[in-house]
């Protein structure tokens, strides 16, 4: 119990990164991350059980993978570019924490149910940080050295609000699926209850990619619970299955005829959607895009400079001229994550993370836990505009789709579908 507690604390906690332990050079997150990982390696070395999963050796020759891969790119960079050292110690730093977290977790030989009570204390934890968070945000508290609000968007206890929306693109499947497969009227209630908070944390973000992740999230599970639910019929033509049906495919002559009156109304459509972005779509989210393009570009450049090697951990690119009125240091990162694990690891890197993504998405397939296919699109989504794999977070999602199709009963369990 306390050791699922310490993994759902680091876990949760990760993006409090304007909270330090005091006299400490890091935070609550990576400490009790760090503690988690001594009390796992005790239980080791005191003689605990321990099983080589299907989860663990995957993950395992991921992570050896990318430490060679990174290390021919810092001798790469060591030897054609000047290196900063800040940002290198930081990765490697970042890359032990959730290797270690990661191989430790899916060495249990119950880690399946181990990390879904760390998931519920996740978002209990969550819940009653994103509370106290919205009262800093409000006024009605107050924490000294802490300043909520980035502009007029919510960062909380976070350095920028995108790292609070990364964290809550991931809570809101986490609890999703934790209410969809609870029994419990308690657990679906409290987790229901904490996804609504979770989304309107979200919003307060004014992330743009928070609102493209929720849509696109949204309409896989719908998509995925359509799914289920015809096949849950047993071949048996139901009246509710024959209305959806005949709705399902009266939307595509409906949509046809629509079209003149949704072109004629496109004005009012594109200004509905900006509305929902940061800035109302205007100057904020044009600087944000032309930055991010820049960077792209950059970041292709300089990876095929080192022939597709890598140039080792840390940001790599010069401060793009784009990017004179947002006041960011130098040197940059990609702000992608596919673009900056090639500017560190080179193309095998790239190959290793779609490889183990790629294995986690499998394993949640066959687990047949819809929210799990929403899970992890969500950490795709947020991962196309932002560097997201050195989140514990991230690993927290991937880990648990990994170990959720492991065993062959979660794989033959049908799962529960009340649609009508």
């Amino acid at each position: 119990m306390i050791r699922d507690a310490l993994l759902a604390a680091g876990v949760a906690l990760s993006f409090a990164s304007q909270i330090s332990v005091p006299g400490l050079p890091f935070g609550y997150g990576e400490l009790f991350l760090m503690l988690w990982i001594m009390l796992s390696v005790g239980r080791v070395l005191a003689g605990g059980p321990i099983e080589a999963t299907p989860a663990f050796v995957k993950l395992a020759k991921f992570w050896l993978l990318l430490s060679l891969t990174l290390a021919i790119g810092t001798a790469v960079g060591y030897s054609t570019t000047v290196l900063y050292l800040t940002g290198l110690s930081h990765d490697v730093m970042a890359y032990a924490l959730v290797a270690s977290v990661t191989c430790l977790a899916t060495l249990d030989p119950d880690a399946e149910s181990r990390l879904r009570r760390s998931a519920w204390w996740v978002i209990a934890i969550a819940f009653g940080a994103f509370t106290v968070q919205l009262g800093l945000a409000w006024g009605w508290i107050h924490q000294s050295g802490i300043d909520p609000w980035y502009w007029d968007r919510l960062r909380g206890w976070s350095e920028n609000p995108n790292q609070l929306a990364l964290y809550c693109a991931v809570f809101g499947p986490l609890a999703l699926h934790l209410a969809a497969t609870t029994d419990k009227r308690w657990g679906q209630f409290f987790a229901l209850t904490s996804l609504s908070l979770i989304f309107y944390v979200g919003r307060l973000t004014k992330s743009d990619t928070y609102l493209y992740t929720t849509i696109l999230s949204g309409l896989v599970f719908l998509g995925l619970r359509l799914r289920a639910w015809f096949a849950s019929g047993s071949g048996k033509a139901s009246l509710s299955r024959q209305i959806a049906l005949v709705m399902i495919v009266g939307a595509v002559p409906l949509a046809i005829a629509a079209t003149p009156y949704a072109i004629a109304e496109e004005g009012s459509v594109t200004e509905f959607a900006k509305s929902l972005t940061k800035d109302g779509g205007d100057e904020a989210t044009a600087e944000t895009f032309d930055l991010r393009v820049f960077l792209w570009g950059e970041a292709i450049e300089k990876g095929l400079e080192s022939w597709s090697l890598g140039l080792g951990p840390g940001p790599h690119l010069e401060r793009p001229p784009v990017a004179d009125k947002q006041f960011l240091e130098r040197p940059f990162e990609a702000h992608n994550t596919i673009l900056d694990l090639y500017l560190q690891g080179g193309l095998v890197a790239v190959l290793a993370l779609i490889w183990i993504v790629g294995a986690a998405g499998i394993s949640a397939w066959r687990s047949r836990f819809d929210a799990l296919a929403v899970l992890l699109a969500s950490v795709i989504v947020f991962s196309m505009p932002h560097l997201t794999i050195r989140h514990p977070i991230v690993w927290f999602a991937l880990t648990f789709c990994l170990v959720a199709g492991m065993r062959s009963e979660v794989r033959l369990r049908p799962q529960q579908v009340r649609m009508a």
